[in-house]
């Protein structure tokens, strides 16, 4: 499935959450989305734990 369409159904799903469910349910599917992001992210190796405790390093 490609990133646009992705974002296409994460946009839909806000939208109806905000619509129906007020400005509430429009913060808690974001954050969830969030974390769902996060987590999917840990599961295919994209990303490391250290990475939220390590300090990023400036190259000039």
């Amino acid at each position: 499935m490609s990133m646009a369409v992705v974002g296409m159904i994460a946009g839909m799903a806000l939208a109806f959450a905000g619509y129906f469910g007020g400005f509430g349910a429009f913060l808690l599917v974001a954050a969830l989305g969030a974390v769902g992001l996060v987590v999917g992210r840990f599961l295919e190796g994209d990303m490391d734990f250290g990475d939220f405790f390590r300090s990023r390093e400036r190259r000039r």
